[in-house]
């Protein structure tokens, strides 16, 4: 069990080992659901994936020469399906 004490600003510090639990990392978003009962839970927010996921998609697939449109959307549409966004659709 890990303890948190709240400051007279009403906030707390949550733990290096808490947050590693929960595979927070910095930057990352945190859910608090309030239960009934005055409990309430706290977990990682799993986002749909974020951009900085999609770094370099771009690596290896250009071989020095200019990309059209459609090759673009088709290299954004793979990574962001290796990096496990779903629902992403061509228009």
């Amino acid at each position: 069990m890990t303890i948190l004490t709240v400051t007279a600003r009403g906030q707390i510090t949550i733990r290096k080992e808490v947050l590693k639990h929960l595979g927070i990392q910095s930057g990352d978003k945190i859910r608090l659901d309030l239960l009934p009962d005055g409990k309430a839970e706290l977990k990682a927010e799993k986002g749909q994936g974020a951009w900085q996921e999609l770094e370099g998609f771009l690596k290896g697939k250009t071989n020095g020469l200019k990309l059209s449109i459609d090759e673009i959307n088709d290299a954004v549409t793979e990574a962001g399906a290796a990096a496990g966004m779903t629902g992403i659709e061509r228009k």
